[in-house]
């Protein structure tokens, strides 16, 4: 197998560029093609499928690099996170906390004076879907199984070996609101009902900063599951519940920054004690004291 001589730094820019391009480009091209169609992008009609392959950019980009990395015999990323066992537990919680924070923002914009969350109103956006199961099945593909592969499991570990988490999030939140921009063009996306130059599209593109630094506690804890998981779960509440105003957007972020400190504090307790378990039971013997160096 052949092995690359090309230094770490040198390989973690190129392939970020690469996954840009590769993400960007095949976004962008079906989207553009979208909008030169014109028309709803609904299930059966012309724009529906290019409407519908663009949100498959990252994933694209994500699968060039890990065949580009695999032909030239590189390492996987430092700070990628591998699949555990643990994540087939810890995803559905993070999935319901994410779904929560979105719905008590909801139950609070009501109290506030937003129109309050209707089952009805849910229960119609399934079935012009084609029912349930179409909707769950179209919420998971067009999304999180189509977009976190390559945001998390691609940008984010190279990112990281530079970067603190924080910064990727602003960084990356801002690059996602940029991708999502030619949606706004196009009939029938949520983006198009909010506007772009309106309160509820600009704070759709600030939500994303949010957005991306939720995603990411989910993918540190249990790596790309766990935020495909999350993901799904925000994308798929804010739909049913059929969030369109400022204020319940608003407080979607908050709710959303308040899960974020809450997953970053349990996550610090975590990472301190394993450290000192470690610690612990690495500490040299004290007649070994004159052997061990710092």
């Amino acid at each position: 197998m052949p092995t690359s001589h090309t230094p770490a730094p040198t390989r973690r820019r190129t392939d970020l560029m690469l996954f840009m391009l590769v993400s960007f480009g095949m976004s962008w091209a079906c989207w553009g093609t979208a909008i030169a169609l014109g028309g709803p992008a609904a299930a059966g009609t012309p724009t529906y499928v290019p409407f519908l392959l663009g949100a498959f950019g990252p994933l694209a980009g994500a699968l060039v690099i890990r065949i580009r990395r695999r032909r030239r015999g590189e390492p996987v990323p430092e700070h990628a996170v591998r699949f555990r066992p643990a994540a087939l537990l810890l995803a559905p919680l993070l999935m319901l906390a994410a779904s929560a924070a979105v719905l008590a923002a909801a139950v609070i914009g009501h109290a506030a004076g937003d129109p309050a969350p209707s089952w009805s109103d849910a229960q119609d956006t399934m079935r012009s879907m084609g029912g349930p199961a179409a909707f769950l099945v179209s919420m998971i593909i067009s999304g999180p199984l189509s977009e976190e592969p390559g945001w998390r499991g691609t940008a984010y570990p190279r990112m990281r070996a530079t970067m603190g988490r924080f910064r990727i999030a602003l960084v990356l939140g801002v690059i996602w609101a940029v991708w999502h921009m030619p949606l706004f063009f196009i009939d029938g996306t949520v983006q198009n009902d909010l506007g772009l130059a309106t309160p509820g599209g600009v704070l759709f593109a600030v939500g994303n900063i949010p957005m991306a630094m939720l995603v990411t506690c989910a993918y540190e804890r249990a790596g790309v599951l766990a935020s495909i998981a999350v993901h799904f779960a925000v994308n798929t509440t804010m739909v049913l519940l059929a969030v369109k105003t400022p204020a319940t957007q608003a407080l979607i972020m908050g709710c959303q920054i308040i899960l974020i400190a809450l997953l970053l504090a349990t996550g610090r307790r975590r990472t301190t004690g394993q450290a000192m378990d470690v610690a612990a039971t690495e500490a040299p013997l004290p007649d070994a004291r004159d052997t061990v160096r710092a």
